[in-house]
């Protein structure tokens, strides 16, 4: 006898994780299941995530979203890479761009003929090879949108006010039968023999049943850790940033297309540039400044007029021991927290939500399904952990808490990708991870990490023609980038009044 379908599902929590989750959940189990998120306007999101890596568009495309309606809604603008300004040391910058850098002669990745043309004194600044850095250092953005053109697209992700994302995908959401409850949670119930979630305990007395239970309740994990037990992996020791302060501003006159990422003297500053605001925030070190001194920072640097005072967060990097128990998976803050650095927080909800699509259960719940999907989740926060930590420990900066930083152990698997890099160049992408090859070269050698050699086949052009190679990409970006319009100017004909 077949076992009885899972068609109640229960969300638990709001804000961007709750309603991209509604929103995926309504888009493709269309009939026979309920879909239930509560949620109380009392309780507020931490939504400092307003940046995003180009897997947005996989999401976006995948609920039928249309680009300028999704622009126009979140008040949104193009994001081509993420620049690391004073990383290394103070006065060095260089971008982590989306898209490709240069182009692969043969079997060999273009990182390798370009260390040896360097090595030569025939090579600009690795970025030169890249169209999306070009763009994105001119202030330019255009997109074909289909149509024939000399010019290929650039790969980009998108800047966005995260509150009215979330409100466009509860738009989505209701529209497709999902059911919102308001009021707070109180408790939760579970059966005595299995342990499985039944019902969420409202503050008012209510009860709302539900067969599988989505955690979208932020920091405090009420379902995933209070009621399942999954415990929190600290990752304090990789990555010792513990707080943030975030404020918008006035927006500066230029919407730069790219994220900046400043270095600062216990931490780092984020800014990014909206529609009608700027975001910024300071990610730092309680052990190494103050709170008071890390908000006068802030304030200190940003590009406009403050809009509100800093607002604090207080977090511990790491993920939950196991993403799905029994009959809850968890997404968001509720899974786990990386600081923004690499904007990876909404693409870690989208990919929990993908999973969790490719795993839902036919009947009862599978244990070989669970464990598969936790299997895949931690590997995936592992390697982006690894890649935040790249940052932080490759560094030349003379302040105490960038020196404790580059004291500090590593992961084995990141010491594994350095070594291998350091000593011939070579960078193995494991599995589905979710930085590519050239995002890892991009990162190693503007942090300072150089390589001993380089692929032996890199050796075979002459050295005029490589040189010419290299110049004749450099020239073409460089050209491509002219003719494209200002991001303003493409932002301002995209959107609606």
């Amino acid at each position: 006898m077949a076992e009885p379908r899972i068609t109640n599902i229960v969300i638990a929590g709001g804000g961007t994780a709750g309603w991209m989750a509604a929103a995926a959940l309504s888009r493709f189990l269309e009939r026979g299941y309920r879909i239930t998120l509560v949620e109380s306007d009392a309780i507020g999101t931490v939504g400092v995530g307003e940046a995003t890596i180009p897997q947005i568009h996989l999401f976006n495309a995948a609920l039928g979203l249309d680009e300028r309606e999704f622009l126009t809604a979140t008040k949104g603008t193009i994001k081509l890479g993420i620049e690391f300004d004073g990383w290394l040391r103070p006065g060095h910058r260089y971008m982590h761009a989306f898209g490709v850098v240069g182009r692969a002669l043969g079997i060999v990745p273009f990182h390798h003929y370009w260390l040896r043309a360097r090595a030569a004194g025939d090579a600009d600044e690795y970025g030169a090879y890249s169209f999306n850095e070009t763009a994105a250092r001119s202030g330019r953005f255009a997109k074909s949108d289909g149509r024939p053109s000399a010019i290929p697209d650039l790969t980009h992700a998108y800047h966005f006010d995260a509150g009215l994302y979330a409100a466009m995908l509860r738009r989505f959401a209701e529209a497709r039968g999902v059911v919102r409850i308001e009021g707070e949670i109180g408790g939760f119930d579970q059966d005595g023999a299995s342990g499985e979630l039944t019902a969420l305990k409202m503050k008012d007395g209510r009860r709302v049943e539900g067969q599988l239970f989505v955690d979208c309740t932020g920091f405090r994990g009420l379902l995933i850790g209070e009621a399942m037990g999954s415990a929190y992996q600290d990752w304090s020791d990789f990555l010792p940033c513990d707080r943030a302060l975030a404020v918008p501003c006035e927006r500066s006159n230029a919407l730069r297309p790219y994220t900046q990422s400043l270095a600062r003297p216990a931490g780092w500053q984020w800014r990014i540039p909206l529609q009608h605001r700027t975001g910024n925030g300071h990610v730092y070190c309680s052990s190494f400044t103050s709170d008071d001194d890390a908000a006068a920072l802030l304030l200190a640097n940003l590009d406009g007029a403050a809009l509100d005072d800093p607002r604090p967060l207080h977090f511990t990097t790491g993920r939950r021991d196991a993403f799905w128990v029994g009959n809850c998976v968890a997404l968001g803050l509720a899974a786990g927290f990386m600081e923004p650095l690499e904007s990876t927080s909404i693409h870690l909800i989208q990919a929990g939500i993908a999973r969790l699509i490719d795993y839902f259960p036919q009947g009862s719940i599978e244990p070989a399904d669970r464990d598969q999907f936790n299997r895949l989740s931690i590997f995936e926060w592992e390697r982006i952990r690894d890649f935040l930590v790249l940052h932080y420990s490759a560094n030349q900066r003379s302040e105490p808490f960038w020196a404790a930083c580059r004291e500090l152990a590593i992961p084995d698997s990141l010491a594994a990708k350095i070594d291998l890099f350091r000593a011939t160049g070579r960078i193995h992408r494991e599995q589905e991870e979710l930085f590519t090859e050239q995002g890892w070269a991009q990162v190693m050698l503007g942090q300072g990490i150089e390589p001993r050699g380089w692929h032996p086949l890199a050796d075979l052009p002459a050295s005029d023609e490589l040189a010419a190679f290299l110049a004749t990409l450099r020239e073409g970006n460089r050209r491509k980038a002219a003719m494209l319009p200002a991001h303003d100017q493409f932002i301002d004909r995209m959107v609606t009044p």
